[in-house]
């Protein structure tokens, strides 16, 4: 499935690969009022993105599996080794 909104949602899905993100700054940073901007809604329908919640903290957004394989299928698996980097 492709479309106009796939280069925000790898974005998106890159920017939450490469470290840990709460939902307050993923909204804070993707929502839009305008509904033919839909790329938060697309990645977590997509299953790129899911909600976490955690009970020490505020909800957090993580990325899946799937959305593991999207990256790496887009040539953007850097930001998932940037991250392991980081979690030594």
């Amino acid at each position: 499935m492709t479309n106009a909104l796939d280069p925000l949602i790898l974005d998106l899905v890159e920017w939450v690969a490469r470290e840990p993100r709460s939902y307050h700054d993923v909204m804070d940073a993707w929502r839009t009022s305008c509904p033919r901007l839909t790329v938060w809604e697309d990645a977590v329908e997509r299953g790129y993105l899911v909600r976490q919640p955690s009970a020490a903290g505020p909800v957090t957004v993580a990325i899946t599996n799937a959305g593991r394989v999207w990256l790496r299928a887009s040539g953007r698996g850097d930001a998932l080794a940037s991250r392991s980097a980081g979690q030594g």
